[in-house]
């Protein structure tokens, strides 16, 4: 088999916990050439030192090594910045408290090669909790019925997929294709769909039945805190405007295509979860936008009259 370069690009902030077990599972890798590009987001604690101390033991095993620092702009930021600096012919980008399983890159570089239909491979994930891991947890896996797999749908509307980067390795042909000029919208968060949304649109994808990648799930995550009803209205609004900025950005006509779905759909999450903060302005807020947007049902003007008193008293 051919061994082309495989870029992996790992952003990181306040990874100290962690680093070790990730830079071990990178240097456990059964396959080369690699390039790590490692990029410091802006970390207080002890990230660099850590970081520069694999250096040599990342170099005495053929990677070729890149760390670039910036101040904190979130990780959709410091992953824009490694999309210009990496030159594999595949890609990967695993979170830096996680680890991928020794034979993680072998297996899905291999996949690729045998499949060059594929522009992007996806295998389960072993879910692990920090604070115990030995207990089982349910992987996370993208089921397929055999039917139409529509993996750019499901991105949008949260369906069926999960967003765990260290799940799918990507051809940079499929990257530059794409993403024109390797960039993406600098949100805060929601690195992974940027990427994945405009492949999914344009290319073909496969899976491997196999578990080679392992999340750690902690409590005090940023993706895995306990979400009140008002977070989860704040974190719908910003995916929101980051698929918008996603799809505006693909320039093949899908924004106008997509648009009012996507405001529907998200419209309709967030009165959802308005209704669970059982804060009547904030209920009233969602209601009137769903209204606006053409999708407000009887039973919705129900709920809506049940949770709210008259309109004199809102204005108190």
């Amino acid at each position: 088999m051919n061994h082309p370069l495989v870029s992996i690009i790992t952003p990181c902030f306040n990874g100290e916990a962690y680093l070790d077990r990730y830079f071990s599972s990178v240097l456990q890798q059964t396959y080369q050439p690699l390039e790590l590009i490692f990029i410091n987001d802006g970390s207080t604690d002890r990230t660099a030192e850590i970081a520069e101390n694999y250096r040599p033991l990342l170099e005495a095993k053929g990677i070729r090594f890149i760390y670039q620092a910036q101040e904190n702009a979130g990780q959709a930021a410091a992953l824009n910045r490694g999309l210009k600096l990496f030159t594999g012919e595949y890609l990967t980008w695993p979170d830096s408290d996680d680890e991928m399983t020794p034979d993680c890159i072998e297996k899905k570089v291999a996949y690729l090669q045998e499949h060059p239909e594929y522009d992007m491979c996806i295998c389960k994930i072993a879910q692990v909790l920090e604070e115990a891991p030995e207990k089982a947890v349910a992987p996370l896996e993208r089921i397929t019925s055999g039917g139409e797999d529509n993996l750019f749908f499901d991105l949008i509307f949260l369906k069926n997929v999960f967003y765990c980067p260290g799940g799918y390795m990507v051809r940079t042909t499929a990257i530059d294709s794409a993403i024109p000029g390797r960039d993406i919208f600098d949100g805060r968060g929601g690195q992974n769909v940027q990427i994945l949304l405009p492949i999914a649109y344009r290319g073909k994808y496969g899976y491997i039945d196999e578990i080679l990648y392992i999340y750690h799930v902690r409590s005090d995550s940023h993706s895995h805190s306990v979400n009140t009803a008002e977070k989860e209205i704040l974190r719908l609004l910003n995916f929101e405007t980051l698929l918008l900025e996603t799809l505006k950005r693909m320039q093949n006509g899908v924004f106008a295509q997509y648009q009012l779905k996507i405001r529907q759909h998200y419209a309709r999450l967030r009165f959802e979860n308005a209704l669970g903060t059982q804060k009547p302005k904030l209920i009233k807020k969602y209601y009137h936008e769903i209204s606006m947007l053409g999708i407000a049902t009887f039973s919705d003007w129900l709920r809506f009259r049940k949770h709210t008193p008259p309109v004199s008293l809102l204005l108190k």
